[in-house]
């Protein structure tokens, strides 16, 4: 059965075939989920109302946001239209197929397989969403009303993450555009996962442990636990609650911010029962954006030193790609060397 499975593109296409992990999905003892011992979120994860932004709470925004003010509608028919392309047949969904990373938008599976050495149970539909204009006609369409609903969903999140980029902007004691004026023309991604049911799912992961590349990331889980991040030491499972975001800062705030933002390590789990959707928004710079440190949180007589080299995001965004999540980051590639 792993013979006919491997000639299959798609995770999602081999997961009801078989009975066991293949091997290239096996990860090695030392780096397997060890589902028993992860613990739940809990408080640990703050739940923030985006209403308070407008308060005196604004450095604390990190993690779930309700009242964000994306139409409930809005979110109910992104997560539709995600399952529909995802239950449409193999046919129709290989169309959008391509292991090219630089493709705007293309549908792969895994992380990057020609470059990874383990497998991921995952499969996912990536694209380029700023300008919509630009992009729109790229996007599948089918279901017939993907790029409609999909198109209203990427304006709404990125009119939340402008918010949420001023809120940290001020945090840092900067003025409020202050992060948003050094992404360029800005860019925003999306990416729709599609984590099929696993026979074995303590073998292998959806996402092995990352940080995200870019600045923020606005992540919206269907209702199937699996998200986990890394937190005191120790793997915390964030169980999805509806009608919120989780978001995520990402290596370049963490660049933007002088390491006073940390970018959050995470990782994706399957399980046997149930397939998992999961839809990242992820803003970040254009790619021709130069990204370091900003100016105001450097300060030498303090010993407040630059601890990033200046550099272009396309540089560091292939970098993030070629290195196929062997490493957690690739920040420390990036950092100033010490005079």
């Amino acid at each position: 059965m792993e013979a006919s499975a491997t000639s299959k593109l798609l995770v999602s296409d081999i997961a009801s075939s078989v009975d066991h992990v293949p091997s290239n999905y096996v990860r090695p003892i030392s780096d397997r989920p060890n589902l028993s011992k992860i613990e739940t979120s809990g408080d640990s994860i703050p739940m923030i109302d985006l209403q308070e932004l407008h308060g005196s709470n604004r450095a604390d925004v990190i993690y779930q946001i309700k009242n964000h003010g994306v139409p409930e509608k809005t979110i109910e028919r992104m997560m539709t239209v995600a399952r529909e392309f995802f239950r449409q047949p193999e046919s129709e969904r290989v169309k959008h197929y391509s292991a090219d990373t630089k493709k705007t938008t293309r549908l792969s599976t895994s992380f990057n397989v020609g470059s990874e050495k383990v497998s991921n149970w995952r499969d996912f539909l990536r694209l380029h969403c700023l300008p919509i204009e630009d992009f729109i006609s790229e996007w599948p369409s089918s279901p017939v009303s993907f790029r409609e609903v999909t198109a209203e969903y990427a304006t709404s999140v990125r009119a939340l993450v402008l918010v949420l980029l001023e809120a940290i902007s001020e945090s840092l004691g900067l003025a409020k555009d202050s992060v948003s004026n050094t992404l360029g023309k800005h860019g925003q991604h999306m990416a729709l996962n599609y984590y099929p049911p696993c026979p074995q799912p303590d073998l292998t992961f959806g996402l092995p442990g990352h940080k995200d590349p870019n600045l923020i990331t606005a992540l919206l889980q269907d209702e199937v636990s699996g998200l986990q991040v890394f937190k005191d030491g120790k793997w915390i499972a964030v169980h999805p609650v509806p009608n919120t975001f989780i978001v995520n800062v990402g290596d370049q705030m963490q660049v933007i911010s002088n390491d006073k933002y940390k970018s959050v390590l995470q990782r994706a789990v399957v399980n046997s029962d149930k397939e998992r959707i999961s839809i990242p928004t992820f803003y970040c710079p254009s790619l021709d954006a130069v990204v370091g440190p900003q100016q105001e949180l450097i300060n030498e007589e303090e010993e407040s030193h630059a601890v990033y080299r200046s550099f272009t995001y396309a540089e560091y965004y292939e970098k993030f790609w070629d290195r196929a999540l062997a490493t957690e980051s690739c920040i420390d590639l990036f950092k100033a060397s010490k005079t």
